[in-house]
């Protein structure tokens, strides 16, 4: 155990349903935590399971993810000191819609795509009273329950497809998943309970940014241990492809254009990692901008671009490589997690 104090331990994220989460990985990673790394940076955070490990291990976390969406999770669930969602809250969120005019982006969008007319009703007028609600991580662990209700609602978790109606529609798949027809009000009542009992304060000053990493690790000081686990190329890394309707519904943009079937934002914004063209001149200057951090901790998976090679070979000229190997059974894993390919992490020190 890498703490005495383990009075944390006990509380229970909530489980994602995300492409890419590490969170079944998280005891593995655990073990090469260094003892006296007090400040850890989580730089690709995602689903924020491995930021909110590090918060349960008593460590001070910086959380990053570049999308509003995941940067909400960690607001509600790693900065956030303490503050739960009451059932006074909850009336002002169910309460009517308080500006129709300006609140019906979901009802535009999405109706008959990914929702009923009621559901993108309802979280339209949920979204437009949560800024109602007295302080910002009340409202961050809002929109963080709304996000996992719709991800469980729509089949496979994610909308990069025009299935989910179809799949609602079908007897066969609502007996094996009654989700895809329970109404969102409903999904979200279910999982209140268990993101507010995953709120809890480890005494430390935790912050979740939401920008481009690249951008942040020059201005970050006194990190002691950064855990990189960037997008990766040739499996799934086209995030915004996949949950654009969570970052439209957080951010709620009227001045994007919505493309294609799955009515996805245009312009996107710049990851800098998602492509074979530009990952290895990005994943270069990454590990030169993390010089100053002492310990890095890589995740990456063997089916990815670039290869585990080139990759131990953009980090050697700052640090020592370890690679560490964890092989799948099966597909359940996230990105790349074919049965038969390995999850690697990659522990590198001075």
């Amino acid at each position: 155990m890498l703490f005495e104090d383990t009075k944390y331990l006990d509380l229970k994220f909530p489980e994602p349903q995300y492409l890419g989460a590490k969170y079944i990985h998280r005891g593995w990673i655990s073990q090469f935590i260094p003892d006296d790394a007090a400040t850890v940076l989580d730089a690709f955070s995602g689903s924020q399971s491995i930021s909110y490990m590090f918060k349960q291990l008593g460590r001070k976390v910086i959380t990053n993810d570049f999308m509003s969406f995941n940067d909400i999770i960690g607001k509600a669930l790693v900065e956030n000191p303490g503050y739960k969602l009451e059932k006074d809250d909850i009336d002002i969120l169910f309460s009517d819609n308080s500006d129709p005019d300006n609140f019906s982006l979901m009802h535009e969008l999405y109706t008959d795509l990914f929702f009923v007319s009621e559901d993108s009703m309802f979280a339209d007028s949920f979204r437009s009273n949560v800024h109602k609600l007295n302080n910002k991580y009340k409202q961050s662990l809002a929109l963080a329950v709304m996000c996992r209700s719709m991800t469980r609602k729509v089949t496979m978790g994610h909308f990069a497809h025009k299935q989910a109606m179809v799949y609602a529609a079908d007897p066969a798949r609502v007996k094996r998943n009654r989700s895809l027809v329970r109404p969102l009000k409903e999904l979200f009542l279910d999982l209140l309970p268990e993101y507010n009992a995953a709120v809890f304060d480890n005494t430390k000053d935790n912050v979740s940014y939401n920008e481009n990493i690249l951008d942040l690790l020059p201005v970050l000081t006194d990190v002691d241990l950064v855990y990189f686990d960037p997008p990766y190329c040739n499996s799934h890394a086209d995030y915004q492809s996949f949950y654009h309707l969570l970052e439209t519904y957080v951010e709620y943009w009227k001045d994007k254009q919505f493309v294609n079937g799955t009515k996805r934002y245009e312009p996107k914004r710049y990851s800098g990692f998602d492509k074979n063209s530009e990952a290895i001149s990005n994943l270069k200057l990454l590990f030169e901008r993390a010089d100053k951090i002492p310990t890095w901790i890589v995740s990456y998976n063997d089916r990815s671009f670039p290869n585990i090679e080139t990759m131990a070979g953009l980090i050697e000229p700052y640090r020592n490589v370890r690679i560490e190997r964890k092989t799948y059974n099966s597909g359940r894993g996230g990105k790349g997690s074919v049965a038969g390919s390995s999850e690697i992490l990659l522990v590198c020190t001075k």
